[in-house]
């Protein structure tokens, strides 16, 4: 069993409920799925770059991940409706799990200057968004082999009902956000 998914059992449901008041634990907010995304405009140009960042999300989320095409062209970009441009995986589980542990132990403390993450971006469902600027903090990537730097978003969609409830589920994780005190300096 993954490691955070028994944290969740010993230390953060009880955590949860002792906080909000939980009767039920069925109501206590929990993981529900992880959504990573690439967009990789690149790709309009040069089929080798959409490629390139399919095979590297998949070794990072351990599973395939499904295209996504343009709706609308924008001549601006050089973009056509229907042109490849971006890639995402829906993790969920185990793997979910398994990602986020990775995520939080692993990738997070590689980030350069990495002065914790904002702990306002939720979107006031109890969902936490974030970005990563390149793909080479993950230990699976082999930085000798990287053709391009290929940034990518994180979405954490919770079961939790407030952003407070969402972020101290996330923090009880070992999420590492800023804390208030720091983020006023």
């Amino acid at each position: 069993m993954a490691r955070l998914k028994d944290l969740y059992k010993a230390k953060v449901v009880p955590e949860l409920t002792k906080e909000f008041g939980f009767k039920n634990p069925m109501a206590v907010p929990q993981m529900e799925k992880i959504v990573v995304s690439m967009g990789v405009g690149r790709a309009t140009q040069d089929k080798k770059f959409l490629e390139s960042a399919k095979k590297e999300l998949t070794m990072i989320t351990g599973q395939v991940p499904a295209v996504c095409k343009a709706k609308k062209s924008v001549s601006n970009f050089k973009v056509r409706a229907g042109a490849e441009t971006g890639l995402k995986v829906t993790v969920r589980g185990i793997r979910m799990y398994e990602f986020m542990d990775r995520l939080i132990s692993l990738a997070i403390p590689r980030v350069r200057d990495f002065r914790g993450l904002d702990p306002d971006s939720f979107d006031g469902r109890g969902n936490y968004s974030m970005g990563l600027n390149e793909q080479s903090v993950f230990p699976e990537i082999n930085p000798a082999k990287i053709e391009f730097q290929q940034g990518m978003n994180i979405s954490f969609v919770t079961t939790a009902k407030t952003d407070e409830q969402a972020r101290k589920l996330l923090a009880l994780f070992g999420m590492p956000f800023k804390s208030v005190a720091s983020a006023e300096h």
